[in-house]
Parts: structure tokens; sequence; C-alpha cells
């Protein structure tokens, strides 16, 4: 079993800059297919993006792309979220989700979860 755990969150300007970080310890994240969602207050939890357990395929929602990048890098068991240009309407709370089985877009496809990093831009 995989444990993930978040970091990277924190208090942005809009237009600024912030990446966030996914540890995984227990296992090997080469084994599992990897996103990003995030939460805002009252909302349901939402894709952002997902990388494949391969590394090689990569898709992002429409609200986000071309400005953040998802990647992960296997040697540090980790996975990254690197957000540019952000926007007011970022502000949630972004977790770091895993599956072995499915590279899906909802958050039931997922089985495993961080506890997720608070990621606030203002105005």
């Amino acid at each position: 079993q995989v444990q993930l755990v978040e970091s990277g969150g924190g208090l942005a300007q809009a237009g600024g800059s912030l990446t966030l970080s996914c540890a995984a310890s227990g296992r090997s994240l080469s084994y599992y297919h990897m996103a990003w969602f995030r939460q805002a207050p009252g909302k349901e939890r939402l894709l952002v993006a997902r990388i494949s357990m391969g590394g090689t395929t990569t898709s992002y929602t429409s609200a986000v792309k071309g400005r953040f990048t998802i990647s992960r890098d296997s040697a540090k068991n980790t996975v990254y979220l690197q957000m540019n240009s952000l926007k007011p309407e970022d502000t949630a709370v972004y977790y770091c989700a895993g599956d072995r089985r499915t590279w899906g877009v909802i958050a039931s496809d997922y089985e495993y979860w961080g506890q997720g990093t608070q990621v606030t831009v203002s105005s």
C-alpha cells in the first residue's frame, strides 16, 4: 500500500507560481497512475491533471491547460504540479491521488489519497 503526502501549498498572488509535491512511501509510484485534484469550499473534488503510470501521457482540465504542468520523478518517488499564472479561481485544497488500475477522471477512480494542501491565490 502506498502513502501519499502533499506539500508546497500556500499563499500566492495572482500571476504567481507554486509547485506542489506529492511524496510517496511504501510502494514505488512507478506502478500507479497519478493525478491532482482540487476542491474549493462547497464544491466537489475535480480533476486538475493526471499522468499515466509510465509518465508518457498527461492530460489537464481546460481551466489549467497551458498554465499547470504535472510530472513525476521515479528516483524521488514524487509527483509534482507546477502551477504558473495563478488565478484567484485556482484557490482550493489540492489533493494527490493514485491508482494501480484506473487512469480515471473522477475522484472515485482513485484508491489512494494524500491529506491535501491548501492553495490560496489573492487578487
